[in-house]
């Protein structure tokens, strides 16, 4: 608190101003030379921060991280800006006007719902938390739209705000907490609230199984640039049991519709790897009937076809060689083929991508990308390249 107490006095502001773009390797030689005008305390904070900043950078983009506040767990925890601002969107337009913001952190998120014009009661029971959501809306100007409350939020009314959103800490002091009673506050209060407000959307990871997905929600899984980075149970969208995928940019957004397993065929052509989201969400069924494909094994998220149908929820490779699992083979092949870039994916193989490069080698100027995965049933590994790059290669195997 003290710190950042310091860095909102005009000469920290100022110090944050100076110590902006300092690299790791030369931060001991700025405080040293900093500390001849200012307090050490304070030097030491405003190059804290600094480091935070430009972590947050990947999350926030450099304009608005160069001018919020950070804490160590709020660079970590905090959702990043295309994701929160999709969100923020969807509440807009189910008609959200205000919105109870609990666990709020360093504020992304409210920051992203105020910038879509809702009002905001960020709630967050740690006092540095709660201080430095405030300071982030100042600073961007959203204080108007944004009040920060320091307040356990099972305590908190949230009476007349037309939404609920519920962030709830699934981290401690030894990393990643796995189970959903243990979160902060617990997983079933956070549905509970979440249920009896007249609409909500409760943040989760990922993993959640779908057996655990009340009958009440609309579960929606997110990605970012094909990385996924949450589930969110929606409640209140009049879409019970509903589940989709949502892909950013974009965004795109792919509804269930209760398909049957794909079956499964031979490798044709064309290998589709399915989107992060659209697996966790269980979709993959929808995406082999978009391209009219099947499965390259009962147990594993490849789809092939025959035909190249383009679809943003998949990506696409051609398939130049099958062969069976054998590291002397796939060496000999590349060899032949002069690959020196060689993209390792896996998918039910126990082989490590940099472990199958250093045994394999590759040298040369082509690229390629080999799939370690089983073709009913059987170990395999499919060669092949990103669809739009393929020229004509051989075909073997």
């Amino acid at each position: 608190m003290n710190d950042l107490a310091l860095l909102l006095t005009p000469e920290g502001r100022a110090l944050l101003d100076e110590v902006r773009d300092t690299a790791p390797a030369d931060e001991l030689a700025v405080a040293t030379r900093l500390r001849r005008d200012h307090p050490a305390e304070l030097v030491s904070a405003a190059l804290g921060q600094a480091r935070l900043r430009q972590r947050a950078a990947a999350k926030f983009g450099h304009e608005d991280a160069g001018r919020m506040f950070f804490t160590p767990n709020g660079v970590e925890q905090s959702t990043r800006t295309p994701v929160a601002a999709y969100r923020a969107q969807r509440f807009r337009d189910l008609g959200v006007t205000s919105v109870a913001d609990l666990c709020c952190g360093i504020g992304g998120d409210a920051i992203a719902l105020a910038r879509a014009g809702i009002r905001v009661l960020a709630v967050d029971r740690d006092p540095l938390t709660a201080a430095a959501a405030r300071a982030n809306a100042e600073a961007l100007g959203l204080a108007g739209l944004i009040e920060v409350r320091e307040a356990d939020v099972t305590e908190v009314d949230v009476t007349g705000y037309d939404a609920v959103f519920v962030d709830p800490a699934r981290r401690g002091g030894r990393g990643r907490i796995f189970d959903p009673e243990a979160y902060s506050p617990p997983l079933s209060w956070a549905v509970r609230t979440a249920a009896g407000a007249p609409l909500a959307a409760l943040k989760i990871a990922p993993g959640i199984p779908h057996e655990a997905v009340p009958g009440a929600a609309e579960a929606e899984w997110v990605s970012d640039g094909g990385d996924v980075k949450e589930a969110v149970l929606w409640f209140g969208t009049g879409t019970p049991g509903a589940v989709r995928a949502t892909l950013l940019p974009g965004p795109r957004t792919l509804a269930g519709r209760g398909l049957p397993d794909p079956l499964v065929r031979p490798v044709g052509r064309y290998l589709y790897e399915p989107d992060g989201a659209v697996i966790r969400a269980h979709l993959v069924a929808e995406v082999a009937e978009e391209i009219g494909g099947g499965l390259v094994d009962p147990t594993i998220a490849y789809v092939t076809a025959d035909e190249l149908r383009p679809t943003p929820y998949a990506s696409a490779y051609e398939i130049t060689d099958r062969l069976p699992f054998n590291v002397k083979k796939l060496k000999a092949l590349l060899r032949e083929r002069a690959v020196g870039t060689l993209t390792v994916k896996k998918r039910g193989s126990a082989v490590e991508p940099e472990e199958l490069r250093r045994k394999v080698k590759p040298q040369g100027p082509n690229a390629a990308t080999v799939f370690l995965t089983r073709v009913a049933g059987a170990p395999t590994m499919l060669v092949g390249a990103p669809a739009r790059e393929v020229a004509g290669a051989p075909r073997t195997g």
